[in-house]
């Protein structure tokens, strides 16, 4: 018997127009081209013969499960997400879409992000997802206001540089 763990909390089904064809993108890749030519190669693998000591076999079994959770996952997640692409009537505060300019308080460095949906973070990129502690800090701040944020590395004191939408 397993120990009960709570449920995760769900993130936000929102995305920008972008992610949301990225996503469907991947979707399409892995179902039509990927997927195909992985089952192809376990076929061969399985034709080989013995499959308790083939580790084509089972590395090909195991790659189809990752994509077939992939496709799964994909495949319930896109029809909940709501793309957003409108511009927020007050466009000098932040909100979901926005690129901000921050500046820490305390050490005067600056940082630049923009707020997406959770299912395209990319932190090369400077994308936090509107569910980080960040994010959910800075939500309705404008210019010149200075904010607390709590993250892993203790709460930090920012201030808003800059806020635009593209």
């Amino acid at each position: 018997m397993s120990r009960w763990r709570p449920p995760s909390p769900s993130s936000t089904a929102i995305i920008t127009r972008d992610g949301f064809e990225r996503l469907k993108t991947e979707l399409d890749h892995l179902w039509h081209t990927v997927r195909p030519e992985v089952v192809k190669a376990l076929a061969a693998a399985a034709a080989e013969g013995d499959r308790s000591e083939n580790a084509e076999y089972t590395y090909r079994k195991k790659q189809l499960g990752e994509i077939d959770r992939r496709v799964r996952y994909l495949s319930k997640r896109i029809p909940v997400l709501k793309v957003v692409e409108a511009t927020p009537s007050q466009a000098d505060a932040v909100f979901f879409g926005a690129i901000i300019e921050l500046e820490n308080v305390e050490s005067g460095e600056t940082v630049r992000y923009r707020i997406v949906g959770p299912d395209e973070t990319d932190a090369k990129q400077g994308w936090i997802s509107i569910d980080s502690p960040l994010a959910r800090a800075v939500l309705k701040k404008r210019v010149d206001d200075e904010f607390e944020a709590v993250l892993p590395g203790g709460p930090t004191r920012f201030a808003v540089i800059s806020v635009e939408y593209t």
